[in-house]
């Protein structure tokens, strides 16, 4: 991908990641004039108990809405773990108010708080480890993700040597090694799709910011010397809570017809495990070569002005399986099935400009297979270094 993909895949998201360290910088600055007994008799437990609410509430909608997807029921269980840490924690924190009254920063919270801590904070990169690589977290990885982390709390408790700011970088770890499968994620997704709305690799990286920022916020409240320094991670915690719950519950997830699609491919190899020519790419559809039978078919047919074209449907001309389509794909256009189908849009597009200069954007968006004029105008602006306005103005003037 290069740099002006980048720009535009991920602006948005640059601009919500800078917006919000802004909104967190500007807490941490505030924070200090709160009058801490007003913090700790208010405040503080006005939040928790959003927190909790939220964590309850959105693991009894996962639960109730989740669609038999995998990733929505282990979001749901983790936020049951939140509940439970939270009020335990909330228990020993009305019986005890030691990181509220110190001005020590890490010296002022105890070894315990460090470990749950780090274990929220690892709840917190489920969902995106199950996201990008489905099946992948099983009962044996959790363990061994954890286990640094109770190592490290017991070594802490034992040895005289302060070693609670590694629990604190532990979870920045975990962090980098998700962040490395976006790639993998989006091939898929690049794979096997026409559309990258709703399942392509922006929102995960928006959630993984959002991570990003309140790893780093704990790190700070951690050194901090102010009794109410809680009072941004607590508010943080919520909006992300809150804001990434939404988006589990209602963001269609792109590996939910992997299953059903394994089990087409798994019968047609069946009825063709006889016939060698299957498997070549070369094999004759109608009297022509795979390629001249798709671009015919693209040509005549028109498939992809359906926005939820997908690699599968190209079976319908072609009797191939998705890894030789994929593969026939990549090796004779050079590129993905998204981006395949993208130039089709795309040029149907400006057909459509073309031949209708007074038509909507809107109406030219849907019928070129586009989801929305918004998708089609950053589609198209990434393109073709321009959007649609302004190559319509390019044309007129020719």
């Amino acid at each position: 991908m290069s740099i002006r993909d980048l720009y535009y895949e991920y602006r948005s998201e640059a601009v919500f990641g800078l917006l919000l360290i802004a909104a967190v910088v500007v807490s941490y600055l505030l924070s200090p004039l709160i009058p801490a007994e007003v913090y700790r008799k208010i405040i503080s437990p006005t939040l928790n108990c959003a927190i909790l609410l939220t964590c309850a509430m959105s693991a009894w909608a996962l639960f109730r809405h989740h669609q038999g997807l995998r990733v929505r029921l282990m979001t749901a269980y983790t936020l049951v773990v939140w509940v439970v840490i939270i009020a335990f924690a909330m228990w020993m924190k009305w019986n005890s108010h030691d990181s509220l009254k110190a001005a020590d920063g890490m010296l002022s919270m105890d070894g315990w708080e460090f470990v749950v801590g780090s274990i929220l904070g690892w709840l917190l990169l489920v969902y995106p480890t199950e996201l990008l690589r489905p099946g992948w977290l099983n009962l044996k990885r959790t363990l061994i993700d954890l286990l640094p982390i109770v190592i490290i709390g017991v070594l802490d408790a034992l040895l005289d040597t302060d070693l609670r700011w590694l629990l604190a970088v532990y979870p920045f770890v975990l962090l980098f090694y998700i962040g490395a499968n976006i790639r993998a994620y989006r091939e898929y997704c690049e794979q096997n799709y026409s559309s990258m709305e709703d399942i392509d690799t922006q929102w995960v990286v928006r959630y993984l910011i959002m991570v990003v920022i309140l790893g780093a916020s704990y790190c700070f409240i951690s050194l901090a010397r102010f009794p109410t320094r809680i009072f941004t991670q607590q508010w943080l915690l919520f909006f992300i809570l809150f804001y990434s719950n939404e988006q589990v519950l209602f963001r269609p997830d792109p590996w939910k017809g992997r299953a059903r699609v394994r089990k087409e491919d798994e019968k047609i190899e069946e009825e063709n495990e006889d016939a060698e020519e299957y498997n070549d790419p070369s094999v004759m559809v109608n009297g022509m070569k795979c390629r001249d039978a798709l671009e015919q078919w693209m040509a005549t047919e028109k498939p992809y002005t359906n926005k939820d074209f997908r690699l599968t449907d190209l079976r319908q001309v072609l009797p191939l399986n998705r890894t030789y389509l994929s593969q026939f794909i990549n090796a004779e256009y050079g590129c993905s099935f998204y981006q395949y189908v993208t130039n089709y849009r795309v040029e149907e597009a400006k057909r459509l400009m073309r031949a209708n200069p007074a038509m909507k954007m809107q109406d030219i968006a849907e019928q070129s297979g586009f989801s929305s004029a918004t998708v089609f105008g950053r589609v198209f602006a990434r393109e073709t270094g321009m959007a649609p306005s302004e190559w319509c103005a390019q044309f007129d003037n020719t």
